[in-house]
């Protein structure tokens, strides 16, 4: 058994107990030492974005002092859903070994399965409003912050 996936399946341990959000741990490791650690603490947050893929990128950023996490590796107890698998995008993390299948999360009750079927939609541009409406308004005046950002010399792209 891999060390890294034991330590995060351990965070999803503790949550059997705990009762902070579901059974789900994620540990990153940048050059074969632990650097984050997350479980889910959804429930316990009220934040449904406290996923433990979320919560291990948000302690690893803060340890780190970056927001670039390309030199790391991401393990977790279980396939990520659509918005960790983002997060983990937008953290330039290259690798993620994975315990448990979305299969077998929607076996015991979480169902990503349709927000992965929303987003196959949105790709092929078709409509989904009965789960979310998306409404474009004011761009004429919202671009012109991007504009300005365009120029503005000092910027950071991330």
């Amino acid at each position: 058994m891999n060390g890294y996936m034991q330590a995060a399946d351990n965070l999803a341990k503790d949550n059997l107990v705990t009762n902070a959000g579901g059974p789900f741990g994620a540990v990153i490791v940048k050059d074969g030492k632990v650097v984050g650690r997350g479980s889910n603490h959804v429930l316990m947050n009220n934040d449904p974005t406290a996923h433990a893929e979320v919560m291990a990128i948000r302690d690893a950023c803060h340890n780190l002092s970056t927001y670039n996490l390309a030199d790391c590796e991401l393990y977790t107890s279980c396939f990520p859903c659509p918005m960790c698998m983002s997060a983990i995008i937008w953290a330039n993390i290259k690798k993620v070994y994975y315990g448990n299948t979305k299969e077998d999360a929607a076996n015991i009750g979480f169902r990503d399965d349709f927000i992965y079927s929303y987003l196959q939609k949105i790709v092929s541009n078709e409509s989904d409003e009965d789960t979310l409406q998306l409404v474009g308004m004011d761009r004429d005046m919202t671009i012109e912050t991007f504009k300005s950002f365009a120029n503005k010399e000092d910027k950071t792209i991330y």
